[in-house]
């Protein structure tokens, strides 16, 4: 059955700062401009180098990986008129956009970043149609695809966030939470509810302890009220916790030319989710996530990576054994 895909669609504008300010040649770094540290300064002014233009956005992300695994993603948003190509883009990489919302007057969501030398950044993100997302609902989308085995809620609209969830409860869907920087974003009594009776709860470590901190719930208690926790560590891999049971940790794929990080944990939690939805145990669903995750890693760009199974399964063997390619590949079946 179709796995749903909810949050944010977004174009990432994203530039690099060579060092160079209007006034002249400076240093490379944001932090060393001249008057930057005088804090009556209100007004600083970068010169950048390049602009890249790119598909984004965690929700978009995910059903792109979905697609490109073989799976039914259908994608759950608010957008404006903007999204034409980007449909197009994502309708040809297998996934179902006909529930995004498309909002007349508005933008698709905005994510604008300047990066300097030492990878510090100045970003500014504006939701734009992302604010109407609340207003479309899991069941209209489960009647018109004729069933939902899954929802991935992924960060967005904090009522939209709230209203999946609920819709998840009410029609007995299980449900992936991924509040990501949400956490910082929502009331206690709202992250508690979007968190509670997840099948799986993906965070990063540094999200993990901002759950903790702002939920008022040790990690054993969070344990008790998710399926599974499943913490991503970098390249070192997954952390995989569940209630009464020892962690487990699933090894990162090793020897990948990292072009870009940003990609990877949205490919991560797409093969953790293709394999979930198949049948596959959390650790094997996990191995999954890493080796494709290891694609996006090399690949400028969220969703500018390609599938090849024969080279994903080469590095399944060389990471996890045999045993694990063989499982890995019966999960491949309607792969591209």
């Amino acid at each position: 059955m179709p796995i749903a895909v909810t949050g944010v669609i977004a174009m990432d504008h994203l530039m690099t700062f060579p060092g160079c300010f209007p006034e002249g040649p400076g240093s490379r770094k944001f932090r060393e401009k001249p008057g930057s540290r005088r804090p009556h300064v209100a007004s600083l002014a970068f010169l950048a180098e390049r602009l890249q233009i790119r598909r984004g956005g965690a929700a978009a992300d995910v059903a792109f990986g979905l697609g490109i695994l073989g799976l039914d993603p259908v994608l759950v948003g608010a957008v404006g008129p903007d999204f034409a190509d980007y449909q197009v883009w994502l309708k040809q990489h297998g996934v179902d956009t006909e529930s995004v919302l498309v909002v007349p007057g508005e933008h698709t969501a905005r994510y604008v970043c300047a990066t300097d030398a030492e990878g510090e950044r100045i970003s500014t993100f504006r939701p734009g149609a992302m604010r109407d997302s609340a207003t479309v609902s899991l069941c209209r989308v489960a009647e018109r695809t004729g069933g939902i085995g899954l929802v991935v809620v992924e960060p967005g609209d904090p009522a939209a966030m709230l209203r999946h969830t609920a819709e998840c409860r009410a029609m007995g869907l299980p449900f992936v939470a991924h509040p990501a920087w949400q956490i910082s974003g929502m009331g206690r009594t709202e992250l508690k509810y979007c968190v509670s009776g997840a099948s799986c709860l993906v965070t990063d470590e540094g999200e993990a302890a901002r759950l903790r901190e702002r939920t008022g719930w040790s990690g054993p208690h969070i344990l008790e009220r998710v399926g599974a926790w499943v913490t991503t560590l970098g390249a070192a891999g997954v952390r995989i916790e569940r209630a009464g049971r020892e962690p487990s940790l699933v090894s990162g794929i090793g020897s990948v030319t990292v072009a870009e990080p940003s990609g990877a944990g949205a490919a991560l939690r797409a093969g953790l989710v293709a394999g979930a939805v198949q049948g596959a145990p959390v650790e094997r669903a996990a191995q999954l996530g890493c080796a494709l995750a290891s694609f996006a890693l090399e690949a400028s760009g969220t969703q500018e990576y390609a599938l090849d199974v024969r080279r994903l399964l080469n590095r399944v063997r060389e990471a996890y054994g045999q045993t694990a390619a063989a499982a890995i590949r019966g999960l491949l079946t309607y792969a591209a």
